[in-house]
């Protein structure tokens, strides 16, 4: 299935059909199993529709035993919220940042460091490799269980309602808007702008009321959750590359038989290989769309933004804070010193 600009921009079928019910083959049989999985993300969006697919083949090849409902874009509250329904059992299922995860699980955004990846090739030798498994066990620990592929992101852009970022000193006094989580306020801090954290669901309305003048995402993101109506400069700064774990309850997993367990998890990471394929050929293609749209953009290069934060000394607050074993499986990843 190749995913086009267009079922991004519109959504199709297969993601309207997502809501808050059972999706899958009608059957008269009752699920032994009816789970639910939450997210942040619009209905058009490829995690959703590779989601569907996914939940789609879980139930014909469970035979029905097992029912997954799907609810999209803050349905059932902020990343915050979610999080701790996945943690109490409210909600089976849970894709989350690995940055904000760090809420509960500190070295998760530990493949987020600002300017680290330099391209997909790196990203996924690591996340399918050494730095993936790092962190999978890492969250293990925090009693959830998570899915062996990470599913994509993308690499992040900043958009501005004021200026292009082309450099560091563009970002002094900024008032961006970050998730929630105490890497990007770190980050940000050490470019000394405002960052401000909010939950993605109150993005558009900070920006559009300017509570906060900017934000960064992926362009992905920045399309299906229609920013361009709020910003109007986009610098590609490709300064994190970001992704979702695909988290569960552990006393929900843990009910399903061995098979089924089989069952869910062969499709769920399929489908995410799948969703990487799609957004990076999305992320590549959107520049045109969201320019048609009124943004202007500008690239930028990525060594003084490195340099920048090397200065003032968060590269090396980073490492003491994850530890030298972690440290030195993501510099081993991206093949070189960062602090």
């Amino acid at each position: 299935m190749t995913i086009s600009r267009r079922i991004l921009l519109q959504g199709t079928a297969a993601a309207s059909a997502i809501g808050t019910f059972h999706i899958g083959t009608a059957s008269a049989q009752t699920p032994e199993f009816s789970y639910k999985y939450a997210n942040n993300l619009p209905l058009a969006h490829p995690m959703n529709v590779r989601a569907n697919e996914a939940v789609e083949k879980i139930k014909a090849e469970t035979k029905g035993r097992v029912a997954i409902q799907i609810f999209p874009n803050n349905q059932l509250g902020s990343d915050t919220d979610m999080l701790s329904q996945v943690r109490s059992g409210g909600v089976e299922f849970f894709t989350l940042s690995p940055l904000i995860l760090s809420t509960l699980v500190p070295n998760a955004s530990v493949s987020g460091i600002g300017f680290a990846f330099p391209n997909y090739d790196s990203v996924w030798k690591a996340m399918d490799g050494e730095l993936g498994a790092y962190v999978r066990g890492q969250i293990g620990k925090a009693n959830l269980v998570v899915m062996d592929k990470i599913w994509d992101n993308g690499f992040r852009q900043m958009t501005s309602s004021k200026a292009p970022i082309n450099t560091p000193d563009d970002l002094k006094g900024l008032k961006i808007r970050v998730p929630v989580s105490p890497l990007w306020t770190s980050m940000f801090t050490a470019f000394q702008s405002a960052p401000a954290s909010i939950n993605f669901a109150e993005v558009y309305t900070a920006l559009q009321t300017k509570i906060v003048d900017a934000q960064e995402n992926p362009l992905a993101i920045i399309s299906t959750a229609k920013l361009f109506e709020v910003q109007k400069y986009c610098s590609l700064t490709n300064h994190m590359w970001d992704g979702f774990w695909f988290l569960g309850n552990k006393r929900a997993w843990e009910r399903l038989p061995e098979d089924l367990r089989a069952i869910v998890a062969k499709n769920l990471n399929a489908a995410a290989e799948l969703e990487r394929a799609d957004v990076a050929k999305l992320n590549a293609g959107l520049r045109d769309d969201l320019t048609s749209k009124g943004m202007v953009f500008n690239e930028t290069k990525a060594d003084p933004f490195r340099d920048a934060l090397r200065k003032a000394g968060f590269y090396a607050e980073w490492k003491k804070k994850y530890g030298d074993e972690a440290w030195g499986i993501l510099e081993k990843a991206v093949g070189g010193s960062l602090s």
